[in-house]
């Protein structure tokens, strides 16, 4: 049986990067297990968040359960299943959160996760290319990001819009003042994706002390009395064992809690359900569910030279192909929302409360992410800091079973509130009068849902995810967390989790970059202990 110091479970945003920052150490040896494949031709190109969607080669396409909450529907929720994890298929959006979110989290107590302490991670991330190092930006770090270069008369009139409804604009939404309307920062580099696999992983695999393993199942991880000693995995249809001295799972929010669970560790009634042993209770594994509901709203518009929709369908797609070729630019080399919005819901509020894209197009079904076949532009919303809780469990012992993903969307009035004003708040910046050379007809879902219970119910009934789990082994102290605030899981010795999982709240934006501040944490903590 191998014996490693650390075995790292998902080569994902948090897993990857983690990996990368220990075997800087020379002496450090690193086995780091992906349940995926290597890469796929696709990945790098931008737009493969769209390509990959439900390509089960890139994407482990789970499927959430019906529930009343959701129109009783069954609602995809992508994850990516290759080295780099989700930041290998993920929309591409860079939003580090506020600094209020990890206030919150040090006031739960939560020591060392305040923003004057994570704020360093982010700038240790980065190299933005468009910034000066002013603001707490990082300008030498591994993961460039970029401003969205594409140029479009729709993002003028919708800035002017925005500004004649009342809004600011904001030139840095990741400074500690995310409020405003904003062209996206993204995990783009010359028209090439900036993923952990490209920019963490693929340097560290030049070093003999990390061996990554794909297509490699974890099955369980191992427990000698309250200690975790290793992992069982599958590779090629053989069943392999290896140790180590620490044993960090990074398989984020859906499969870190299915492997606790399949591991015996969790809800004892649930494990004795499905035929597993007891090895150790906590009840919190797999709840505290969080996600982002998304709601898009599509309009119609006027001038079909600012829509892709005309201008990336038939021959306008070779034409958008051989220029993103040729220049690294167009269609292609869009993140999933070239402009974004944070904005309040309600003026008492101490900070934005939802979050907007806009993107100029609009698909017809999100599961195939087919272009519309008439000239519009979509705009979705989702609120910032749900609190409605779900919840992920293994429906069996198999460890190749799909858990069941239960979001809970809506449940809480506070997250119905905020979905109805940020739709409202939409609707106010495209009726401004910058609009009105643009603005066709809004197609969905049009201007009969008006009441604050049509609009709901059109969201319950229409919303998708944003593709954002998290808390499921949620950090704190108390009956209702997994790890405490080292990331070491409660009531046993040498295992860890270091992902989205661990988030004791939803940060306020998309979760790419806080996964990977969550890597170089863990990192920081491993090497000091």
């Amino acid at each position: 049986m191998a014996e490693y110091d650390y075995i790292i479970v998902g080569a994902g945003s948090a897993g990857g990067t983690l990996a990368a920052r220990l075997t800087e150490n020379a002496t450090t040896k690193v086995l780091l297990l992906e349940a995926g494949a290597a890469s796929h031709p696709y990945s790098r190109m931008p737009l493969s968040f769209g390509l990959l969607i439900d390509n089960p080669a890139a994407n482990w396409c789970y499927q959430s359960e019906p529930e009343p909450g959701t129109a009783n529907r069954t609602i995809p929720v992508p994850r990516g299943k290759l080295l780099g994890g989700s930041s290998s298929i993920n929309g591409l959006v860079w939003v580090r959160g506020q600094p209020l979110d990890y206030d919150t989290w040090a006031q739960m107590g939560n020591r060392g996760w305040s923003w004057r302490e994570v704020a360093p991670l982010f700038t240790r991330i980065e190299n933005f290319v468009d910034g000066d190092g002013s603001n707490g930006r990082g300008t030498e770090g591994p993961l460039k990001v970029s401003t969205v270069p594409d140029q479009n008369p729709l993002y003028d009139a919708l800035f002017a819009a925005s500004k004649a409804a009342g809004f600011k604009l904001n030139p840095d939404y990741n400074s500690e003042d995310q409020e405003g309307v904003v062209k996206t920062q993204t995990s783009i580099y010359k028209g090439r994706r900036m993923s952990v696999a490209h920019c963490y992983i693929e340097p560290a695999m030049k070093r003999s002390n990390l061996q990554v393993v794909t297509n490699a199942m974890t099955l369980r991880v191992l427990l000698d009395g309250k200690r975790c000693v290793g992992v069982e995995y599958e590779k090629d249809g053989k069943v392999v064992q290896a140790k180590a001295r620490e044993t960090i799972l990074s398989a984020g929010g859906v499969a870190s809690p299915q492997i606790l669970e399949l591991s015996g560790i969790g809800q004892p009634e649930l494990l004795k359900k499905h035929g597993i042993e007891v090895k150790h209770e906590l009840k919190a594994v797999g709840e505290n569910f969080r996600d982002h509901i998304n709601a898009r709203i599509i309009w119609k518009v006027k001038d079909p030279r600012v829509s892709y929709n005309h201008m990336a369908r038939g021959i306008g797609a070779v034409t958008q192909m051989m220029k993103y070729l040729a220049t690294g630019g167009g269609f292609m080399s869009l993140p999933s929302a070239p402009l974004l919005a944070f904005l309040r819901t309600r003026p008492e509020l101490a900070t934005p409360d939802v979050q907007m894209h806009l993107v100029p197009y609009s698909i017809k079904d999100p599961k195939t992410r087919k272009l519309q076949d008439f000239p519009s532009m979509t705009i979705s919303v989702y609120q910032l800091r749900p609190e409605s809780l779900g919840s992920i469990h293994i429906r069996s012992a198999d460890p190749k079973a799909q858990p069941a993903i239960r979001f809970n969307f809506l449940a809480d009035k506070i997250d119905q509130d905020a979905m109805v004003g940020g739709f409202r708040l939409i609707r106010r910046i495209v009726d401004a009068q910058p609009m009105d050379v643009y603005r066709g007809e809004e197609f969905s879902p049009g201007p009969s849902v008006n009441s604050d219970s049509e609009i709901l119910r059109w969201i319950r009934n229409n919303s998708q995810t944003a593709y954002h789990p998290v808390g499921t082994c949620r950090m704190g102290q108390g009956p209702n967390t997994v790890v405490d605030d080292k990331l070491k899981v409660h009531g046993l010795d040498g295992l860890c989790i270091a992902d989205a999982s661990i988030f004791p709240t939803m940060p306020s934006g998309n979760t790419n970059a806080p996964s990977i501040m969550v890597g170089e944490k863990m990192a920081d903590i491993l090497k000091a202990a």
